[in-house]
């Protein structure tokens, strides 16, 4: 894929697989809902406490992916620097992640019902990519 491209694909709506290194074992990969919009950060809305925090405060950086589960097959792999690990994402910032994967109306139940001090934002800058589109190939 072209940068454009893959920026592209990874904005589009797809549960991303968070990686993030785990010492003594293998990475810690889990789904995870994410926003992007090309040419910005990788915007995670997390918990507080949570193993993915510890983590990601550790390692300070990350790897997301993104797929096409269905032939012909994509994918689109953005890595880079934790820019931050801030508080609660904003009410927008909330609605923006749970609103690519939840209707409307079922976003913003969500983000009443979760957004709250427990909850994190946090900030990747993706500085290398890996991405492949086989219908190309």
């Amino acid at each position: 894929m072209t940068e454009q491209e893959r920026q592209e694909f990874l904005a589009g709506v797809h549960v991303g697989v968070l990686a993030v290194e785990r010492p003594g074992r293998a990475p810690l990969a889990v789904p995870i809902w994410y926003d992007y919009t090309p040419g910005g950060e990788v915007l995670l809305w997390i918990d507080r406490g949570s193993v993915k925090e510890r983590l990601l405060r550790e390692a300070r950086r990350f790897s997301l992916n993104a797929q096409v589960e269905t032939p012909p097959y994509k994918y689109a792999t953005a890595e880079g620097p934790i820019v931050a690990i801030d508080g609660a994402p904003t009410e927008e910032q909330a609605l923006g992640i749970a609103g690519r994967y939840l209707p409307a109306d079922e976003a913003a139940a969500w983000v009443r019902d979760n957004l709250g001090d427990s909850s994190l934002l946090v900030r990747m800058r993706p500085e290398k990519w890996l991405s492949t589109d086989y219908a190309k190939a």
